[in-house]
């Protein structure tokens, strides 16, 4: 545990918040205000929650809030894929989505199992 910055599923997990809230003010999104707030809520609860698990003091606490960050992370990509079938979001912007969080996904994934095991 140390400076949550240094973990590169942060920098990931802040990476996705940015662009959330880029496509959000530049699309039909920023119209639709129910979604906009609950996609760029979630896609901030994911770094806001890595952030607090790894200055929580124990692995117990970090694992809990990393799992919470892997379920905003699921949210957000089902919210992403509404949001594409609905017009919102073009496809290349979808693709980069989901890939960011697939790869927070993963990255956390791992971080548990590490925790987990020390």
């Amino acid at each position: 545990m140390g400076d949550f910055r240094k973990l590169e599923v942060w920098q990931i997990a802040k990476k996705l918040a940015v662009v959330i809230y880029q496509v959000t003010n530049d699309t039909a999104f920023s119209k639709d205000f129910g979604l906009k707030d609950q996609i760029r809520r979630t896609s901030v609860s994911i770094s806001s929650n890595i952030a607090e698990g790894e200055e929580s003091g124990t692995n117990r606490m970090s694992i809990r809030y990393f799992y919470i960050s892997k379920g905003s992370s699921a949210e957000v990509q089902s919210q992403a894929e509404i949001a594409h079938e609905i017009g919102y979001l073009n496809k290349d912007k979808l693709v980069e989505i989901l890939d960011l969080c697939n790869q927070i996904s993963s990255k956390l994934t791992k971080l548990i199992s590490y925790r987990k095991n020390h």
